[in-house]
């Protein structure tokens, strides 16, 4: 489980993405570099990372599910996720 802070970090950076992502649209398309490099970094979307929604954990992540392959495993097992089921044969 990833700590509280780098959590929050990652919330915090998705928050400012999406604040700035119309302007830095806008600066990108008229090619205004300088005042593109005057916006906070956090911004940028290539700063942000993949995280479990659940544990923070960063490896492992599963896209169309949002969490990691450890908290996917729990989950389906437990029958959380709809239309997932185990394999046997």
């Amino acid at each position: 489980m990833a700590k509280e802070s780098v959590k929050a970090r990652q919330r915090k950076r998705e928050a400012m993405v999406k604040k700035y992502a119309e302007k830095r649209a806008a600066l990108k398309a008229a090619g205004n570099w300088e005042a593109l490099d005057k916006l906070p970094r956090n911004s940028s979307k290539v700063r942000l990372r993949n995280r479990c929604k659940l544990t923070g954990r960063p490896r492992g992540y599963m896209r169309k599910f949002g969490v990691s392959r450890i908290a996917f495993r729990e989950l389906a097992s437990q029958g959380k996720i709809p239309g997932i089921t185990k394999a046997s044969w």
